[in-house]
């Protein structure tokens, strides 16, 4: 008999544990029933490169292997559930209402951002950046929008800069540290059509803007 395996969560980490799953002697022997189980309606995909959905007015790109992964006798995906409870003494969860028992239990829910609590943190127009559903709002909001910021400047940040940009945005980027994210070679690649203003450690009364052309880029200090 088959040994069920549940996956929760169907992110980049928990799709890659599927793909090796599968791959697996144990795997190609059948031995495995796997369920996995998302949250989104979507199937996995790739989050670093949320941003090119704005520019290529698509996200099948993004989706992460062929959705045949999922349709073979030995694997099924139930996409927007909900794990409302684990017991793990009886060794089943409840998805949308009903149980569902297993032999092993996957937990690959990945992580949530973080939203400081500050005053203003939760009006309308205030977004995360992290899934499909998220730009679907940002992209809504834009349309009524000149100006936008971006708390934090790490990767995901630029990223979410330079998702505004693509949307006619202009964009201030806040960090707390004096140090901004290098631009590297991947991100050299974006369409830089406008200047993004990068606030790094905003009490040093510095400020850094990025004046960029396409494929190439530069920053340069100004006085805050």
């Amino acid at each position: 008999m088959a040994q069920r395996i549940l996956v929760i969560g169907n992110g980049m980490v928990g799709h890659h544990f599927v793909e090796q799953l599968i791959g697996s002697d144990a795997g190609q022997a059948g031995r495995f029933d796997i369920q996995v189980f998302g949250a989104e309606p979507t199937r996995a995909y790739d989050r670093v490169h949320l941003s090119e959905v704005f520019e290529r007015q698509s996200s099948e790109h993004l989706l992460m292997g062929p959705a045949s992964l999922y349709q073979g006798d030995s694997v099924s995906l139930t996409l927007a559930a909900e794990v409302g409870a684990i017991d793990r003494a009886g060794k089943r969860i409840n998805v949308n209402g009903d149980w569902v028992d297993y032999d092993a239990l996957v937990l690959a829910t990945g992580s949530f951002p973080f939203v400081p609590p500050i005053p203003g943190g939760d009006v309308p127009g205030t977004f995360v950046y992290r899934t499909l559903e998220d730009l679907d709002a940002i992209q809504a909001r834009a349309k009524t929008s000149k100006t936008g910021v971006v708390a934090g400047g790490g990767w995901l940040g630029l990223e979410a800069a330079n998702a505004l940009k693509a949307l006619g945005v202009q964009v201030h980027t806040g960090k707390a540290t004096q140090q901004v994210e290098p631009v590297g070679h991947d991100a050299a690649q974006n369409q830089w059509h406008s200047t993004v203003q990068l606030w790094p450690d905003r009490s040093a009364g510095g400020a850094l803007s990025y004046n960029g052309g396409p494929g190439c880029g530069h920053l340069q200090k100004t006085v805050a």
